[in-house]
């Protein structure tokens, strides 16, 4: 299990979206993030686990 720590923008970049969206995404719970002295931080683990999960939702 990777324990790769990730910056919103990172995450933004990872998931080929705006910071903006990514940010908004992130405080309404929707991304897997916490904050660390008021900054967005992502596990890749969890992020890759959201994908997998939420990856058929769109069909």
């Amino acid at each position: 299990m990777s324990d790769e720590i990730m910056t919103l923008k990172e995450i933004a970049e990872y998931l080929k979206l705006k910071e903006k969206t990514a940010y908004r995404h992130a405080a309404e719970g929707i991304l897997p993030g916490f904050k660390v002295g008021g900054a967005w931080r992502f596990r890749k683990a969890d992020i890759d686990a959201w994908i997998e999960k939420n990856k058929n939702s769109a069909q």
